[in-house]
């Protein structure tokens, strides 16, 4: 490992950082609570580039780069941490991403979850999602309830991951981990064998493709609790995404599946705090009912919102309604309001005074 690209990490986390990038003709950057941050002022050529990446990475490593052209790969750097690597080339010339995964995996109500998000932990079979851009947190979300079902369960989990991030140990379960590119061929090969494998839960880092998505399914349906991750926005373009994958034909089907067998929504977002101290969670929670299985069913995704707001006691949380909160309790700034809700309009109006904030979800 060369001496320099560790000091760059180091530097990442020693900021509180998330994420370093090297690209040619820049500096080294760090993102920092969302904004990218030089970590000094020299610029990178092309060859030093290209070379920092090569020292993070096996010969196994470099002959799929040399071939794919890309490459993920998981990077632990002792006495600093463990790291997701993305290498891509661009205009020509090699770049890279690390995305830090701490090893401490927080506890759901740590990281702003509301309540229920506990109760898909205790679920014995059906489809649980956690959505978001990227960058929002979801595979630490995944991760801690993960660790909750370890924690409160007998049996046997699988992940599949590409790569694996969070590095577990057997706990009340036992935790089999399995890598794509090093332990498994492809997501639905590993998703496919893992029926096999006497699995109570079974998590997916990332439904990438059609037939995964079908796999999935299927796991959901025949009595698994099948956890995994999805790049979308809200609850109804989860639903939307998941559908429209599929050619025109078979997603009657998909969607009396779907109907049957999704039991919850988490889609999150990480907003600016208003002390500047960080970034806070709003979340939107989806919780099936037979109103909103209904809805799927009959693919009438526009009224799952409106179901959402009115059912609270069921769990259910729309985005705006986690946005609203945290402005009223202080965590977060009008304007941020606004930028990151579903109905803007609704933000507009002359603010009040903000009630002194004690917990993310104090009521």
């Amino acid at each position: 490992m060369a001496s320099d690209i560790t000091q760059y990490l180091r530097q990442t986390i020693a900021l509180g950082g998330s994420d370093l990038h090297l690209s040619p003709w820049a500096p080294a950057a760090a993102r920092v609570h969302g904004q990218i941050v030089p970590l000094d002022q020299e610029i990178l050529d092309p060859s030093t580039v290209r070379s920092l990446i090569l020292d993070t990475l096996t010969e196994a490593q470099r002959a799929t780069l040399e071939e794919d052209w890309e490459l993920d790969y998981a990077l632990q750097v002792e006495d600093i941490g463990r790291f997701r690597g993305n290498v891509h080339i661009a205009r020509g010339h090699a770049e890279a991403a690390f995305r830090f995964i701490s090893q401490d995996v927080p506890d759901l109500m740590q990281l702003g979850h509301h309540e229920v998000v506990n109760e898909f932990c205790k679920l014995r079979s059906g489809l649980v999602l956690v959505t978001g851009l990227t960058g929002s947190g979801k595979s630490t979300t995944l991760a801690s309830i993960v660790r909750r079902i370890g924690d409160t369960r007998n049996g046997v989990i699988i992940t599949l991951e590409d790569p694996s991030e969070f590095v577990f140990n057997h706990r009340s379960c036992l935790i089999k981990q399995r890598e794509v590119g090093t332990d498994t061929r492809s997501f639905p090969k590993a998703l496919r064998q893992a029926l096999r494998q006497d699995p109570d839960v079974i998590v997916v880092s990332e439904l990438r493709d059609l037939e995964t998505i079908r796999i999935a399914l299927t796991a959901a349906e025949t009595g698994h609790l099948v956890l995994a991750t999805l790049h979308t926005p809200d609850a109804p373009q989860t639903i939307d995404r998941l559908v429209d994958v599929f050619p025109s034909d078979q997603q009657p089907q998909i969607i009396t599946q779907l109907a049957s067998v999704l039991e919850g929504i988490i889609c999150q977002r990480l907003i600016p705090r208003a002390d500047g101290q960080g970034r806070v969670l709003a979340s939107e929670v989806l919780v099936s009912s037979h109103a909103i299985r209904n809805c799927i069913r009959e693919h009438k995704l526009e009224q799952i919102v409106g179901l959402m707001e009115i059912g609270h006691r069921e769990g259910n949380r729309t985005i705006d309604q986690s946005i609203a909160h945290l402005m009223e309790t202080g965590f977060i700034t009008r304007e941020e309001a606004i930028f990151h809700s579903r109905e803007r309009k609704s933000f507009e109006a002359p603010p009040k005074e903000p009630k002194k904030p004690k917990s993310i979800w104090t009521s």
